[in-house]
């Protein structure tokens, strides 16, 4: 059955689509996967990553398009995919890598002045009794 040129155009759009969040998908777990784990435990977080995102892109692909499954869909996720390592990886790794300091700056001055806190409730009772 032949599809509209509409729908076909469409199709290869969120194709790409899929393909560019297949590659955000992929640099987020490259950033929280850790260095120096054993290679077993690399296996399993990599098959895991793996299941989880052809989950997330059938449901993308199953609400855009009813998860009209072509070999060009299969090509151009591909396409997307390298399109999005090429010209924006390196950039959401810089800003992923700054958003992770920004935050644990943050977290460790939260902690800081609670611990300051709790230091200045429990240790002021304890001096002045």
């Amino acid at each position: 059955m032949l599809l509209p040129l509409k729908i076909q155009f469409e199709i290869v759009i969120f194709s790409l689509a899929a393909g560019m969040l297949t590659g955000v998908l992929f640099d987020i777990y490259r950033a929280i996967r850790g260095i120096g784990t054993p290679k077993f435990i690399v296996f399993i977080e990599d098959f895991l990553f793996w299941i989880l995102t052809a989950i997330i892109i059938f449901t993308f692909l199953l609400y855009v398009n009813y998860a009209f499954l072509g070999m060009y869909v299969y090509l151009f996720i591909i396409i997307g995919a390298f399109i999005y390592i090429k010209l924006f990886s390196k950039k959401v790794l810089r800003t992923e890598k700054k958003a992770e300091r920004i935050a644990g700056k943050g977290a460790r001055i939260f902690l800081k002045n609670l611990s300051y806190i709790f230091k200045l409730i429990f240790f002021r009772n304890r001096i002045n009794k």
